[in-house]
């Protein structure tokens, strides 16, 4: 029998009991006769309930890895699923000690060959580094996706000191997912008292991250980047263009060198064999042969693959969906810091190739963006290649002070993070700056290829914020997010500079403009040097997720209204997943969303966001439901929020609680 058709067992639940005593819950793919032949298994650690949370893209890979011969062990966290207990937070010190606990008991059992590999996207890729560094003796390798190695620049929380809005999004999305019941199918008569102790213990995570705005041990607890070095196994890191968490496979490669491998697609929050835009990649061939050299030994060459390999956007035009980005696959067999291509801005506003003239006379222009301007910003974090990917830039450019080249005579491809430097000045002590790289496509399409933001008073690093002195001028180096993209002939580079990105980044409490010396403007972009052209092969399977049993279809809405009377924007998104039920378990679930954040585009203080989450779980006679609801207001010097869920049993309310607080903001 050959590692390639090797038949399996799937364990619906295996219980994991812990020193502590608390069990945890484990779905596995177990190859055939394994205690008889012995197997590496690869362990995922999730909040996110492999009974139906992630069912659908764990059923679409742990079982091609089980008929390769290696075991597949989804575990969800405490108070996750039918897991005991609650959750204490994101990426916890308990939560890495239980992983290694984990996988020291993955190693000792009969069916294991003793090595195991850590896999996951998200917070599953955030924890496989975390954990790689706490060096647990039978890890042998990992494999992380749209992860990150700094946890408060490179995630859903901060961004250089900005206060990102996808925090309350995802605080109001986990409070609705640690909300939910456990199956009684699999815990019994227990699931009731077990819901009630994880809705009246569960945290609030947005207070917690409110808690910790500057770069403190919070968030260095757990952001690799501390200590490249404590990771000394191999590690494959994958991201997309489309994704926020695109910056992490060139800083792995960085700070791993030889342990790290990168691996870029244009995609969105997705594994690679089925995310958008397409092209995909083989991400289950990739994944074996990396399982099988470093759990089996087997030399297969895999550790020769070029240290980079990257997918080059050839100038994809914003539309309501992008099924299919255009491009093309280069590879560099060693990074390094590349060189740049170097471009200031004239008197006239023209962007021209070369540095700033130094000592120039100083030729300065007020900045003072609606706040209103980044509607076309999309998502940070994109789930879906439609509205939640960047939007026609025309619209934010608007809003912003723009310096673009004339159409190029020939070509330009660029890979890795531009990066700009200006000395500017404000009236306050507080203000945010937004830089977009654009490319003006020659019918006047405007396309994002790169952005970055800072919070102004984060100028000189995270960890002590010094507000500005008002009307000195400073110079700021801001870097962009990396990025892998062709400008073609006779399509324009553009650089948009504004002071509001709203929704995404929330503002300031005050809001006093820039003065900006244009004269002193630099952008450099980094050229992508040295590289070679490949073809990636494609999934062989082009659909691989299972097919549930559809009740109610899923439907999507986003929206922007400016009521004009009243001078307030709204940003609008509606998200149900429609009601699927699991043709092996007979369980259906369904989830709703409905986000809105508003302004006065001339009033900092007016912004509000308001995120509601309904859950519904049902089969035969037994329902279900939560309503979750995550509330964020300002004041000039507090954070207000609050939340609230609901719990129905059936028809019948069985509980509810409430929270309220206000937290003082700190430079931002």
């Amino acid at each position: 029998m050959s590692m390639t058709d090797r038949s399996f067992t799937v364990i619906e639940n295996q219980w994991i009991r812990l020193k502590d005593g608390t069990r945890l819950a484990a779905r596995i793919w177990m190859p055939d006769n394994a205690d008889a032949d012995p197997v590496p298994a690869v362990f995922e650690f999730l909040p996110y309930r492999k009974r139906d949370g992630t069912s659908p893209r764990d059923e679409s890979t742990y079982p091609v890895f089980a008929a390769a011969g290696i075991a597949g062990v989804r575990v969800d966290i405490r108070g996750s699923g039918e897991s005991d207990g609650v959750i204490d937070g994101e990426y916890t010190e308990l939560e890495l000690a239980n992983a290694c606990e984990l996988i020291a008991w993955i190693a000792e059992q009969p069916w294991s060959n003793g090595s195991v590999g850590m896999m996951g996207i998200s917070w599953g890729g955030f924890n496989c580094l975390q954990v790689a560094a706490l060096r647990p003796p039978a890890l042998k390798a990992v494999i992380s996706i749209a992860s990150t190695t700094d946890r408060y620049n490179d995630d859903i929380h901060y961004k250089n000191g900005c206060h990102l809005s996808a925090q309350l999004s995802w605080a109001a999305t986990m409070l609705a997912y640690q909300s939910r019941s456990p199956d009684p199918d699999i815990v019994g008569d227990r699931w009731l008292e077990m819901w009630m102790e994880r809705l009246e213990n569960e945290p609030f995570f947005l207070e917690e991250w409110l808690s910790h705005q500057r770069r403190d041990g919070f968030w260095k607890h757990g952001s690799i980047c501390e200590d490249y070095a404590a990771i000394e196994i191999p590690a494959l890191v994958i991201g997309g263009w489309a994704d926020g968490y695109r910056n992490t496979p060139l800083l792995a490669v960085e700070g791993l060198g030889d342990k790290a491998k990168a691996l870029l697609g244009p995609w969105v929050h997705k594994y690679p064999h089925f995310a958008w835009p397409k092209p995909r990649a083989d991400f289950h061939g990739e994944a074996i042969a990396f399982w099988n050299r470093w759990l089996r030994g087997e030399e297969n060459g895999i550790e020769t693959l070029p240290q980079v390999r990257a997918y080059i956007l050839d100038g994809p035009k914003p539309a309501v969906r992008r099924d299919v980005d255009p491009g093309f696959w280069v590879s560099k067999q060693h990074w390094s810091a590349p060189e740049s291509e170097c471009f200031y801005v004239d008197q006239f506003g023209s962007l021209l190739e070369g540095m700033p003239i130094p000592h120039a006379p100083a030729h300065e222009i007020y900045l003072k963006s609606p706040l209103d301007t980044g509607t076309a910003a999309g998502e940070w974090f994109t789930l879906k290649p439609d509205a939640e990917l960047a939007g026609d830039q025309r619209i934010d450019d608007a809003g912003s002070l723009a310096f673009q080249t004339a159409p190029l005579d020939e070509a330009k491809t660029f890979l890795g993070r531009p990066s700009i430097t200006l000395t500017l000045s404000a009236d306050a002590q507080l203000a945010n700056l937004c830089a977009r790289i654009v490319d003006v496509h020659p019918d006047g399409t405007a396309t994002r290829v790169s952005f970055g933001v800072i919070n102004l008073a984060h100028r000189d690093g995270n960890e002590d914020p010094q507000p500005l002195i008002p009307r000195q001028p400073v110079e700021i180096r801001l870097d962009l997010d990396a990025c892998g993209y062709r400008f073609g002939e006779g399509h324009r580079i553009r650089l948009s500079l504004s002071t509001a990105y709203w929704p995404m980044i929330l503002p300031p409490p005050v809001d006093p403009g820039l003065t900006i010396d244009i004269a002193s403007l630099g952008l450099a972009m980094p050229i992508l040097g040295d590289h070679e052209m490949f073809e990636m092969k494609q999934p062989a399977n082009p659909d691989p997720l299972p097919k549930y049993i559809e009740h109610a279809p899923s439907t999507t809405r986003r929206s922007v209204t400016r009521d004009l009377a009243e001078n307030q924007t709204r940003y609008e998104v509606a998200e149900d997943t429609g009601l699927f039920e699991h043709p092996g378990t007979g369980l259906s679930t369904r989830q709703l969303r409905e986000e809105t954040w508003s302004i006065d585009p001339t009033d900092p203080l007016s912004m509000t966001g308001t995120s509601v989450w309904t859950c519904d779980m049902r089969r035969d006679r037994w329902s279900v439901r939560t309503v979750s609801t995550a509330k964020l207001a300002c004041t000039a010097t507090d954070w207000l929020i609050r939340a609230s869920v609901l719990a129905y049993d059936g028809e019948k309310k069985i509980f509810e609680k409430t929270f309220e607080k206000a937290i003082h903001r700190d430079h931002m």
